[in-house]
Order: structure tokens, then sequence, then C-alpha cells
């Protein structure tokens, strides 16, 4: 394993991180806020510290390893959600403890969207901001945007790519190279929000939330700069404007560079899992719609509005919210929430157990009922015509099962934590899922969960956004063994 050269590309991606502290101050600058300090102080220490891990190792030269990869990733991210709580610790409008800082900064890197603030009305711009940003640098990846210029310091990219990047296999590239590669997905990321932005502007929306809900819609995160969410604006134009681009966001990013380089959108309908995913949206939304109504909750142009806007906010795991769907006959919400880990497109910023996963297992299970009859029968398991080696269908379902045995595991923590049970199972959902919002004590926020249950639900998320096995590997004696 190489340290040094670890210990530099974490120092240099630290000093990367700490230019983005920098944004908010032009925000308190623009509406007048003093809180321009606390975000210097933010950014120097970040720096200063980035500094400390790359100057005794500048001169260092060499390619990552897998392994290297998997630590950088890791550490990374648990670096970067530490320094990154720093000016919401800092602050003395949020006032808030350091795991309360912690979980806020986790939530918003993993796109999760849970929070443990109140009032977001009434907070400065500058924060509301800020928050906004990190979701939306979650969004892609700032590992995976950060490997667009480390070929220019001479390390090579691919390995944290595939340690970073989100769906079940890794080693695929839209281009042949890994810097080219990140550039494009950058570049669809960015394209996708400043569009989004100028449709929520154009909706009504002013300048400062529209840039700050159109980082967290395409970034499937949730954060809002107003305590109701989307129902703030009361209005079905944003409801579905945000609504379009959620689905935009949860399909997979190759399937939008396949589009924008052919000019032909039927890569859409052709991808067997983004047509899983239409379908899965489809028979999700009437199944809302449709208890809604039938069960008096709302009229039908509530019913379906409403119902349509939730079930693509929870099922792509934004998080977004219009009303309080925790009030709901007791079936919908649970019925969203097990919708959750379904999650997006493999390759999008969703989250859950992904839709490709889920559709190989479909097949898998398929496939065994068939030898029941027949036996001796051959079928492989294909996507597009092409055979999915068994490797990768074990892997699959080996996520799958730690997948269920982590979040069984949180859910007796967050019991043992002196939470009921319905609270513990939609926490626990909310965060490995980055999902956001739960049910029971945390339908409105996490704030008064206590800190073990807080720190259980900070590794959960980010076991979520890492996928589980990419965190999981360092605590292997193998992963260390030379």
């Amino acid at each position: 394993m190489h340290i040094a050269v670890i210990a530099r590309v974490l120092g240099m991606l630290l000093m990367i991180f700490s230019l983005t502290m920098l944004s908010p101050i032009i925000v308190a600058s623009i509406y007048e806020e003093n809180t321009s300090s606390m975000f210097v102080l933010a950014f120097a220490i970040t720096l200063l510290v980035g500094l400390t891990f790359w100057l005794p190792t500048k001169s260092h030269r060499g390619e990552l390893r897998t392994r290297d990869g998997f630590v950088v990733t890791v550490f990374f991210w648990l670096v970067l959600s530490g320094f990154g709580s720093l000016p919401l610790m800092l602050s003395e409008a949020t006032n808030l403890a350091f795991i309360d800082a912690l979980f806020e900064s986790v939530s918003g890197l993993t796109t999760t969207g849970a929070t443990v603030l109140s009032g977001l009305d009434d907070l400065p711009k500058s924060i509301l901001y800020y928050r906004q940003q990190l979701q939306w640098l979650g969004g892609i990846g700032i590992v995976v945007i950060a490997v667009a210029i480390l070929p220019m310091l001479g390390i090579g990219g691919m390995q944290i790519y595939r340690a970073e990047t989100p769906g079940p296999v890794k080693d695929s590239k839209l281009t042949p190279r890994i810097a080219e590669t990140a550039n494009v997905l950058f570049k669809i990321y960015l394209t996708l929000t400043a569009v989004c932005a100028l449709a929520y502007w154009a909706a009504g929306m002013s300048g400062f939330d529209a840039i700050g809900h159109s980082f967290s819609t395409v970034a499937i995160g949730g954060f809002s700069t107003h305590d109701a969410s989307i129902g703030f604006f009361d209005s079905d134009i944003i409801m579905a404007i945000c609504a379009f681009f959620m689905v935009i966001s949860g399909l997979n990013f190759a399937l939008h560079y396949l589009v924008w380089n052919n000019r032909s959108l039927s890569f859409y309908w052709t991808d067997p899992e983004a047509r899983m995913y239409g379908y899965l949206l489809l028979f999700g939304a009437a199944v809302t719609c449709l208890y809604l109504y039938f069960s008096g909750t709302y009229g039908l142009e509530d019913s379906i509005s409403l119902g349509v806007f939730q079930l693509v906010s929870i099922l792509t795991t934004t998080g977004f919210t219009t009303t309080d769907f925790n009030s709901w006959p007791s079936f919908l919400p649970f019925f969203l929430i097990f919708l959750s880990f379904f999650g997006a497109c493999a390759g999008s910023t969703g989250g859950g157990i992904k839709i490709g996963r889920m559709l190989i297992m479909a097949q898998q299970g398929i496939r065994e009922v068939y030898r029941l009859v027949h036996p001796n029968a051959l079928l492989p398991i294909k996507i597009r015509n092409r055979r999915i080696p068994e490797r990768v269908t074990d892997a699959i379902w080996a996520f799958f099962g730690v997948y269920l045995g982590v979040f069984y595991l949180m859910v007796l923590l967050l019991l043992a934590a002196g939470l009921d049970y319905v609270t513990a199972w939609s926490a626990t959902a909310a965060a490995l899922n980055n999902l956001g919002p739960g049910l029971g004590a945390v339908a409105t926020n996490y704030a008064d969960i206590g800190t073990f249950a807080k720190s259980v639900l900070c590794w959960g998320m980010l076991l979520g956004r890492l996928e589980i096995f990419t965190l999981l590997v360092l605590f292997t004696p193998t992963f260390w063994r030379n």
C-alpha cells in the first residue's frame, strides 16, 4: 500500500474541498450577513490540514492500486464529512453540537437529506446555500469530480472511480480515459443542474431558491431552504418540474451520455433497467394515488398531484415533501419507504439497492423457479442480449444479503438506543437508502433521537453511499495483508 501517495491524494482533495467553503462568503456578502468569518475559518482549517498531508508527500509519484483507491475513497468521505461540519458547528445561527453538525454534513454529502435543523426559513442564506452545495457536491461524488484533474498531478484515477461510482458493474467507462469519463459525467451533471435552476426560476422561485433546489434535486438529495420543503411554494408547476428532474436524475448517467452523443431518445426505452424504473414509477404512482382517493384522504386532483410527487420523491430516494405523508393511511407511508429500497438506477445520483441489481435478482429468481420444472436447462441471465457472468450475479446476491444484514443490525442498535420500532425501522431505511424523511419520531427531523442513534445513522448513511462493501472491505484482515 502506497501510504505517501494516499496522503498526497487526500491532501490535494482536501485543499480542493476547502475552496468550496468560499462560495458561501459571496452569498453572505450579497445578503449582507455577518457569517463570512466562520466560513473563512473553516476554509483555513481545511486548507491547512490538506497542506499538512500534501507538502511532505508532493514529490512522491506513483499509481494508485485497487486497495489504495478503496482507502482514499473511504477515508476521504470520512474526513470530508468531518471538515464539512465545521461551518455548521461554528455558526451561532445553527448552534449545533459536534454530533449534530457531523450528522448534517454526512447527510448532505451522502445526499440523504435527513436533518437535525428546524426553522430553516429564519437561517442565514449563506448557511442554507452551504447545505444545498454539500448535496450537490455529494451527488456526483467529490472523488469522481476530482478524478478529472488528478491526471495533471501524475496520478491515475481508475481505482478511485471503481470504488466510488454507484452501480453493480463498476468497471465500465463511458469513454476510454477515466479523466474524460469524469469530465463527461460532470458536464452532464452541471447541464442538468443549470436547466433545472432555470425551470424553477421561470416557474416562480426566487433566484436563490431556484439554485438551491436545483442542487438538491439533481443530486437526489432532498435538502430544502424552507421547513415546508417543496410544499412551501404551493405550486403544481414547481411540483411537476421537481418530479421531472428527480426522474431524470434517477436514470443512469451513462444513458444520458448515450442519448446526448447519439442524439436519440431511444436509448432510454431500450435499456431494461430504465424500463423497469419506469414501470415501477407507474405502478407505485397508481397504487399511491388510488389509495389516497378511495381512502378519502384527498379529492381526485390532490390525490394525483400529491401522490405522484411523493411517490417519485421517495422511490428515487430524494426525500422532498409537499405534505405530511407520515399522517397518510398507515399502508402508504410503509409502502413508499419500502419502494425506496429499489431506489434509482445504477450509475445515478440516487440511493437504495438500485434497480439494476433488482432486475438481475428478479431474473435469477424466475430462472430458479423454471429450473424446478426443467432441472437440466441452460438458462443464462441476459441484459440487453449480453450474458451476465455468474460472478456478477453471485456478487449481487451477496450484496443483497449483507445489505439486509446491516439493515437489521442497525434497527436493533436503534431499538437498543430506546427508539420505538416504527422510528428505528424507518430511520434505518432512510439512512441506508440515502432517503432522508422517516416515520414516527423522525418524521419531522432527527434532532431528538440521541447521540448514539445519530452516530449509528451516520455510519448507515456512509454505508449506503459507498454501497456497503467499499467500506466493509477495510475491516477485513485480508485487505491489509501484503
